[in-house]
């Protein structure tokens, strides 16, 4: 059992079912899916809680329902919810545009400003996982990196990311990296980068490293919603390496995570995760 923090978004996600692909100037029939828990936050951790590990969430909710909601949903599921701040104002809501091939397409609000707090303990901690742009991740990476593990997610604009993995989605590579992708990842995550990890959907991920590239496949599933699927895969990782697997084994379990993600029909992890640990743990 490992002790994994996770910096990353909580979120309540209001899902439309819609009856066709998204296209320019298209009309759409939907059906309401009501709201479900999501958010990196609770995608990446609760698949943490299930395979053994504390998982302590620093992210920030308003001070109104739908906060109190969030933090209720995820502390039920194992999560420990007690770095996350209340600000006042309220949550606003996800809203996943879902089609029929399993694809979806998000639109979000802008997020009000989140500073960090002065860094906990890094003695205590096994993992830090980010997944945010809040104000302060990079120096908390910075601190961490000499103590423990450090997992983050490539971000939307061109900010630090110190860590020794870097994770990124080949969408999110467009138009980004014209250069080397090695030293590309380094001048994101800086020179303690051990690994740089690159999705690519159904072709499976890359792995660069200063040595060498390889490859590891995906693990075939029926895709229902690929909402979260990034997300899971990170768990997955993490959870490899806080086992002591090697990056490739790491990025191997990472990949069954993310299968069973595909499969389910909600962005946080399926039921068919949770019971791939529990028959792991027997």
């Amino acid at each position: 059992m490992a002790n994994i923090l996770l910096v990353a978004n909580l979120n309540c996600d209001r899902i439309f079912n819609l009856n066709q692909t998204l296209k320019a100037g298209g009309r759409f029939h939907y059906q309401d899916g009501g709201h479900r828990l999501g958010g990196g936050g609770a995608n990446t951790g609760i698949g943490l809680v299930w395979a053994g590990h504390q998982v302590s969430l620093v992210s920030q909710v308003g001070r109104d329902d739908v906060g109190d909601w969030l933090l209720a949903e995820a502390s039920t599921q194992g999560i420990n919810c007690s770095l996350i701040q209340r600000r006042p104002g309220n949550t606003c809501e996800m809203l996943l545009m879902m089609t029929p091939d399993g694809e979806r397409t998000i639109i979000r609000p802008e997020r009000p400003k989140f500073e960090l707090p002065l860094p906990p303990n890094w003695q205590d901690v096994d993992a830090l996982y980010i997944n945010s742009s809040t104000e302060g991740a990079a120096s908390w990476a910075k601190t961490a990196m000499s103590h423990c593990w450090v997992v983050a997610q490539l971000a939307k604009d061109q900010r630090a990311r110190p860590c020794h993995v870097l994770i990124a989605s080949l969408c999110d590579m467009q138009g980004r990296c014209s250069e080397d992708k090695w030293q590309f990842a380094k001048s994101i995550a800086g020179d303690g980068l051990k690994y740089f990890i690159v999705t690519d959907g159904e072709n499976g991920a890359t792995l660069y490293s200063g040595s060498e590239t390889r490859h590891v496949a995906v693990v075939p599933s029926t895709v229902v919603d690929t909402t979260g699927a990034g997300d899971a895969y990170a768990a997955g990782l993490i959870h490899g390496l806080v086992n002591h697997q090697s990056i490739l084994d790491a990025m191997g379990e990472a990949a069954i995570w993310s299968g069973f993600a595909v499969a389910s029909d909600s962005s946080i992890p399926g039921k068919a995760l949770k019971q791939y640990l529990a028959d792991k743990s027997v």
